[in-house]
């Protein structure tokens, strides 16, 4: 498109001087001048087109001289439109304020047309380099509002509401919590009825991080939940689901996964733990153990492997803590992980806690650890307890 350049100047001739001097760049449409006599013509004519893109403004002018000119444009805040003002060469003053007051350039009269050209060009390369800088801020922006509705559907796809199953509340507590570390995560968590007698729960964390996690976390989560509803147990779940992700996954992107059946008649719960973090069980004596892990391959890295799954009996009173790395790996300025060490100390405290009251207070602790540093990985739990 051609550059729009409006001239304002009271003298006629410099109207044939520049039509003349830049006739070719005009006839190739590389420029259109457009032309106003006074400041009051030309705010006229850039509200009616406001795609002018340079303004070779007269200082001295009758009605509306071109210092004035100069402020209100300025008042329009458009970084892209550059002003070149134009003055006697004894005017110094007046062309010394213009400069201060924002003008891109100056020209003395009479007009040197070859040193007004270069002019022109250099204030072409500062609109061009201005306009791409808007136009890459405003697709971040764009981005950044993706992202964030993004964000806002990823937590909407999780449980929410607590207790997730009223009618068996005075059996089991379930509370569970996902802080991604970017607008979108990789992490997810999710639990679901399989009948009247028992529950599947599950948390994963999905490697990498940003859009490309949050959409295999997707996958990942609403296969494991239609294939985990069907009742199989959990280590034929896992190797159906394996199946399916590894056949949908690209850049090598893999899910580690800890996916369990809980019993609600008895507190028994069978469990496969696909290269997840190994869960803890707070008795309710106050005593924490480690929930024993098989070496199972995450989910997603090769075809028709197996899987073995185990069990675990949790007794009223007694609570298991799933989370992912982001809650061990949490780092405070000084590059320290928060560590197993440290929540396995701390989880010693929590007995006789409701889940949302461990999962609460475990974050509170995280966060007093790692204080201002940034956080670097997505923080999830969920907690389970057998209230009878």
């Amino acid at each position: 498109m051609a550059v729009k350049i409006l001239s304002v100047d009271d003298e006629m001739d410099l109207e044939l001087l520049l039509t003349q001097y830049f006739r070719r760049k005009i006839r190739k449409g590389e420029y259109e001048f457009l032309f106003a006599h006074n400041g009051i013509e030309a705010m006229t004519m850039l509200l009616q087109q406001p795609d002018i893109d340079i303004i070779l403004s007269d200082i001295n002018m009758p009605e509306m001289d071109g210092l004035t000119l100069l402020t209100k444009i300025n008042e329009m805040r458009n970084p892209a439109l550059k002003c070149i003002m134009v003055s006697a060469y004894g005017d110094m003053g007046n062309i010394r304020q213009a400069m201060n007051n924002g003008a891109f350039d100056f020209a003395t009269k009479p007009i040197d047309l070859d040193d007004l050209s270069v002019t022109i060009e250099k204030a072409i390369e500062q609109i061009q380099f201005i306009r791409q800088s808007q136009q890459e801020h405003s697709q971040l922006e764009n981005l950044k509002n993706d992202l964030q509705v993004a964000g806002e559907i990823q937590h909407a796809i999780l449980p929410r509401i607590f207790p997730p199953f009223p009618e068996n509340e005075e059996q089991i507590d379930i509370a569970a919590s996902m802080t991604p570390a970017k607008d979108v995560g990789g992490d997810f968590y999710d639990f679901f009825r399989i009948d009247e007698d028992r529950i599947g729960f599950v948390i994963a964390d999905v490697s990498g991080k940003g859009v490309p996690a949050a959409i295999f976390m997707a996958v990942s989560r609403t296969l494991l939940r239609a294939t985990g509803i069907r009742g199989d147990n959990p280590a034929s779940c896992m190797a159906y689901v394996n199946n399916l992700l590894c056949n949908e996954s690209v850049d090598c992107m893999f899910v580690t996964v800890f996916y369990g059946i809980y019993q609600l008649s008895t507190g028994e719960i069978k469990y496969c733990n696909a290269g997840h973090n190994s869960p803890y069980v707070i008795k309710k004596d106050g005593t924490v153990t480690v929930v024993k892990s098989d070496n199972n391959l995450m989910v997603g890295v090769m075809e028709d492997i197996h899987f073995s799954e185990a069990q675990l009996q949790l007794q009223p009173g007694d609570s298991l803590v799933l989370y992912t790395d982001g809650v061990t790996e949490a780092f405070d300025k000084a590059d320290q992980a928060y560590g197993d060490d440290r929540l396995e100390a701390f989880l010693k405290t929590q007995a006789g806690n409701d889940s949302r009251g461990i999962i609460d207070h475990v974050l509170e602790d995280v966060h007093n650890f790692v204080k201002d540093a940034p956080q670097s990985d997505d923080i999830t739990m969920l907690t389970l307890t057998r209230k009878s």
